[in-house]
């Protein structure tokens, strides 16, 4: 009598995404890591202020000329 065939369990294929994040954690160590996180956010902050200044400059021309 045959044996059943074990069950085969699906597995997911890791995204690039995935794939970099590995590549980067076996070439990096954690400060470098946590030093290119940092530099991103902080990118990220700057790129807000940056809208949040042009927003600021436009209502005080608006408030200057007395438009609505």
């Amino acid at each position: 009598m045959p044996m059943p065939a074990a069950p085969v369990r699906a597995t997911a294929i890791p995204s690039f995404a995935d794939a970099l994040r590995a590549v980067e954690a076996l070439l990096m160590s954690g400060g470098q890591r946590t030093a290119r996180r940092n530099a991103w956010t902080s990118v990220l902050e700057d790129r807000r202020r940056a809208k949040d200044r042009v927003e600021a400059e436009r209502v005080l021309r608006q408030a200057v000329s007395g438009r609505p």
